[in-house]
């Protein structure tokens, strides 16, 4: 797509989209920022890593589900493309993660493949940010979206749940966090219901984690974002090909093989306790999950306007 400056109207003649003031004369005033199929950013930069280069740090994330408790809003499109203050779910997760210095980004796609690429496409131009196609999505659960991105597991790598929304600083938190093999986000609050992944915790070691656990044990939730280094891809990858070995295993959470491997080597964690994050399971989720994107679309906002002065 060539560049070209948004119509006066602040809505971009490419892609429809919609620009705040701020974004448009900030576009006028600095003709070097950076943009592409639509999108119209400053770029901060990143923090400091001192694991290295965050450019180098793959993002897997897996979104092949239908989100059937959603309907009528998923009938027509994937769950990750369901619109929240503006854009999509996948929209808002992938600005987070480059906006964190996170450049090289796979998405596991299933139901809706072909709507959720196309509108990648459109807002990040061709081939930026990669896909892949899980074809049991409607018979499987997370574990086998993992195992179709076992692959990409061969260096460092961040797992992202495609329901999971966050703000910035809790990827921040995470990646600046000590460098172990595998590390699991949580959260904690005073009372976990059906649908958490709970955690049971020895310090900041995880020892279990799942939905099943006895509640009167449980400290911590999953918030659905993991971060794998050094041996860790490996010993996530190899677990991922074990456990699909078995036929029953396509109905398995990809939790549950880190639940297996916490019983045999060390998982961490680290607690993001008082940072802006939301999962959409059901309908109930979705005014959670509005106010988070809203918070983050206020924070650039904020930022961009910055720039003018």
């Amino acid at each position: 797509m060539s560049n070209r400056v948004p119509a006066r109207s602040t809505r971009d003649s490419g892609t429809g989209i919609l620009l705040d003031p701020c974004q448009y004369f900030l576009y006028l005033k600095k003709s070097s920022v950076s943009y592409h199929a639509g999108w119209y950013t400053t770029r901060l930069p990143a923090a400091k890593n001192p694991s290295g280069d965050r450019k180098s740090l793959k993002a897997l994330i897996l979104s092949a589900g239908q989100g059937k408790r959603l309907l009528p809003l998923t009938a027509d499109r994937p769950k990750c493309a369901i619109t929240l203050y503006g854009q999509s779910m996948i929209e808002w997760q992938i600005d987070e993660l480059l906006g964190c210095g996170v450049e090289d980004i796979c998405v596991v796609l299933g139901y809706g493949a072909d709507k959720a690429e196309k509108l990648l496409e459109l807002r990040y131009g061709q081939g930026r940010i990669r896909t892949l196609f899980n074809p049991f999505s409607s018979v499987s659960d997370n574990l086998a979206s993992c195992w179709i991105a076992r692959e990409e597991m061969r260096e460092d790598f961040i797992l992202l749940n495609g329901d999971t929304l966050f703000e910035f600083p809790v990827l921040e938190k995470l990646l600046d966090s000590p460098p172990y093999p595998i590390t699991v986000t949580i959260d904690r609050k005073n009372r976990y219901d059906a649908d958490d992944m709970k955690v049971i915790l020895d310090g900041e070691r995880l020892v279990r984690i799942g939905k099943n656990l006895p509640s009167d044990r449980v400290q911590a939730e999953s918030i659905g974002m993991l971060l794998f280094r050094g041996e860790g891809p490996g010993l996530f990858r190899r677990s991922v090909e074990e456990a699909l070995r078995e036929p029953t295993a396509l109905k398995r959470w990809y939790l549950s093989v880190i639940d297996e491997l916490a019983q045999l080597k060390p998982v961490w964690t680290c607690c993001i306790q008082g940072l802006a994050w939301g999962e959409v399971d059901c309908p109930a989720d979705l005014e959670h999950a509005e106010d988070v994107v809203r918070g983050i679309a206020g924070r650039q906002k904020s930022s961009r306007c910055g720039a003018l002065a």
